[in-house]
């Protein structure tokens, strides 16, 4: 409600209608915004920068409330760089990916320069080739722990015969040289925790399954 006062403050401003009008705190009377003046505004928040990689240049629409790393993410596609490899730098300083665009003062047409982290690249693709070798050792360890089973029924069939003085259809000989084999080809495998675990357990169980042969 208006006091008396600030009603003839805006009856001073003609036929305007009082709806049109707002009290901000203090007691300025104001011209309430319209829609159009809203959408104008929040249209602001969406400024173009100019991103310098080497000789190109990448003009890129996004909000200014964005972080550098939705930035980094949308340069991926037009530099082919990954977001981790990237390296943003703002007025000389290298802007962290969780910072904000505004907070560090980037507006419309605003240039920044992107780099590649060589460290960070080095860094990803050691990663990525020492999760790949992982897999690669995980499958290896799979595809000889069921020639192992195979092995170990043999042997067990062995022992059966020999038990019953039954004569053996299987050749020693040849069974002890595949389990030499696959000792041999794990000892080629290299593992780290689990999966080093795992081909020692194999190697245990081809050495006893050896003995065995011999024993009996």
């Amino acid at each position: 409600m208006f006091s008396s006062s600030r009603r003839g403050d805006v009856a001073g401003h003609g036929n305007t209608d009082i709806s049109e009008w707002e009290v901000r705190p203090g007691g300025m009377v104001v011209q309430k915004r319209s829609p159009d003046v809203n959408q104008n505004f929040t249209s602001k928040s969406t400024i173009k920068v100019i991103v310098k990689y080497g000789s190109s240049y990448h003009h890129i629409q996004i909000s200014s409330h964005a972080s550098f790393g939705e930035l980094k993410k949308i340069l991926t596609e037009p530099t082919g760089l990954h977001v981790q490899d990237q390296k943003l730098i703002y007025k000389n300083k290298e802007r962290d990916s969780k910072s904000y665009l505004d907070v560090e003062r980037v507006k419309d047409g605003s240039k920044l320069v992107l780099l590649v982290d060589i460290e960070s690249r080095e860094r990803r693709i050691l990663e990525k080739l020492k999760i790949i070798k992982k897999e690669k050792t995980s499958k290896s360890l799979t595809e000889i722990k069921l020639k192992v089973d195979k092995l170990c029924k043999k042997v067990a069939a062995l022992e059966a015969d020999a038990s019953t003085g039954v004569k053996t259809e299987l050749d020693v000989e040849t069974l002890t040289e595949n389990l030499m084999r696959t000792l041999i080809a794990l000892d080629e495998i290299y593992g780290e925790g689990e999966l080093e675990l795992q081909r020692r357990e194999l190697v245990l169980t081809l050495i006893l399954k050896t003995a065995e042969i011999y024993i009996n």
